[in-house]
């Protein structure tokens, strides 16, 4: 005979275990198999709709098509590791939206297919900080693609980072610059990318083999594998790797949309004029140094030249080392970054620029101009980029009287920059201007808030020698452009 209390004990018990397991996740599979091996214990529709995200329909694809179905569990196709992940494999951590090439900018983590950001920064791909200490003029110039143009006129600028125009949500305008439209890859006619035949990359449509045309409408009349031959080259790769294979006949990358250097050509693009492009001589108006032709993307030179871009007389006793060495003079770039070194002796660009000169070309009198082309402020003379200034005047462009008829307050006030700070804390003011450090010939600007070592250089030389420096950024020379004047925008070199 049980005690009283047993049946009490019993039910509450059951309840217990009842609780227990309506608590356990409907995939945990430990409580759907009795042992390793054993049959599952539901049914393969039940399995399959634990499998399926919540309001899928029967038939559906399983764990996103990413993965079989075990049991009510889904097993994830791992082909690297950490890959797919998520209970039904609805994660992938690469479909993060990515900015100037890094995943969520570099200032957060992927998660599950949206970036988390970091403090201080937000966005879709965190690319935009949260408290922006730039100014207008400097943010506009961070967004400002090769061309001058802020964002590509395809999106606005938020703190010195682009933000494209995707007003329909498809995240077809892209780039650092917003210089990509995918858009220009849909067909008219189907309102597909690239016609469904080939993929698209910054407005540009790749085609799937026996396919080609802008929109990849049209197709082959050759099979893929006579056209591959066509199109190999006779270093066995597909068009020398400098072009796409087009029906059989390779259609070369063009390199240079003005055509100046010649681009790639060759049945199989076999010949790249880019390795001249590096020896293009801006002072003699050609390819390899002046002294030789450029055939198939090599110089051959002329006789009493030699050297991989024909840059060495064979008359000059001199080896490059020294020749750099005696052009160098006390500047750290060979003839100061403003001309060409040919055997030690200094070329000083533009030919003709009076204003440009000395031994090492280390005097530049257009350091004695203000924005206005007015020399020393029209109180002084200029002496190899330094200003002698009239009695009564000083300053680095003699732009400051030496007697002033204001209050100190009032100087102060005209001084301030933005920021509150007087003269950028990099200089002096007098008068109601600010002079600079004349330590730090670097610095200018109505405020000193100007570093000229900010200017871009290419090929050694500043603003490539076609434009001066002004205020950090370069100031290009009519028919020049970029941040550095390095694209010539004519048809004829002047």
């Amino acid at each position: 005979m049980r005690p009283a209390g047993t049946g009490n004990f019993l039910l509450l018990a059951c309840s217990l275990l009842l609780a227990v397991l309506s608590a356990v996740p409907q995939n945990f599979s430990p409580s759907l198999r009795s042992g390793p091996g054993a049959t599952c214990r539901l049914s393969r529709a039940e399995s399959e709709r634990r499998c399926r995200a919540p309001g899928q329909p029967p038939g559906g694809a399983v764990c996103h098509g990413r993965g079989r179905c075990d049991c009510g569990v889904c097993i994830c196709h791992v082909s690297e590791p950490g890959v797919y992940f998520g209970p039904l494999c609805e994660c992938h951590e690469w479909v993060c939206e990515t900015y100037d090439g890094k995943t969520c900018a570099g200032h957060g983590k992927c998660d599950c297919g949206k970036c988390k950001c970091d403090k201080g920064w937000s966005g879709d791909a965190c690319q935009y900080p949260t408290n922006c200490d730039l100014t207008k003029k400097k943010s506009n110039q961070l967004c400002k693609n090769s061309q001058d143009v802020i964002c590509s006129n395809a999106g606005t600028c938020h703190c010195g980072r682009c933000k494209c125009d995707n007003s329909d949500g498809n995240g077809l305008v892209y780039g650092k610059f917003c210089e990509c439209d995918d858009r220009e890859c849909i067909d008219d006619e189907t309102e597909e990318i690239c016609g469904g035949h080939g993929k698209c990359y910054c407005g540009n449509c790749y085609c799937d083999a026996g396919w080609h045309g802008d929109k990849c409408e049209f197709q082959c009349d050759i099979t893929p594998w006579e056209s591959k031959r066509r199109c190999t080259s006779p270093d066995g790769k597909i068009c020398s790797n400098r072009g796409t294979c087009v029906c059989g006949e390779c259609s070369c990358h063009d390199v240079d949309p003005t055509g100046d250097w010649g681009d790639i050509h060759g049945d199989t693009c076999e010949c790249d004029e880019r390795d001249c492009r590096a020896v293009y001589d801006r002072y003699s108006d050609d390819f390899c140094s002046g002294h030789g032709q450029c055939n198939c993307g090599r110089c051959d030179c002329k006789v009493g030249w030699y050297g991989k871009k024909c840059e060495h007389p064979r008359s000059c006793p001199l080896s490059t080392e020294e020749s750099i060495k005696k052009c160098q003079g006390s500047s750290d770039l060979p003839c100061s970054g403003r001309g060409k070194c040919e055997c030690g002796k200094c070329t000083c660009y533009p030919p003709g620029d009076r204003r440009v000169y000395g031994k090492t070309c280390e005097c530049d009198d257009r350091r004695c101009e203000d924005l206005d082309g007015v020399v020393c402020g029209g109180h002084g003379t200029c002496s190899c980029g330094r200003c002698v200034c009239e009695r009564g005047w000083f300053g680095r462009l003699c732009q400051h009287p030496r007697k002033c008829n204001m209050t100190e307050e009032l100087s102060r006030s005209l001084c301030e920059s933005a920021d509150g700070i007087l003269c950028s804390g990099k200089g002096s003011c007098h008068c109601g201007k600010c002079i600079c450090s004349a330590e730090e010939w670097y610095i200018s600007g109505e405020f000193c808030d100007c570093d000229d070592r900010d200017c871009d250089k290419h090929d050694g030389l500043i603003c490539t020698g076609n434009g001066i420096c002004s205020c950090g950024n370069c100031e290009c020379w009519d028919g020049w452009n970029g941040n550095a004047c390095e694209i010539w925008l004519g048809t004829e070199y002047p």
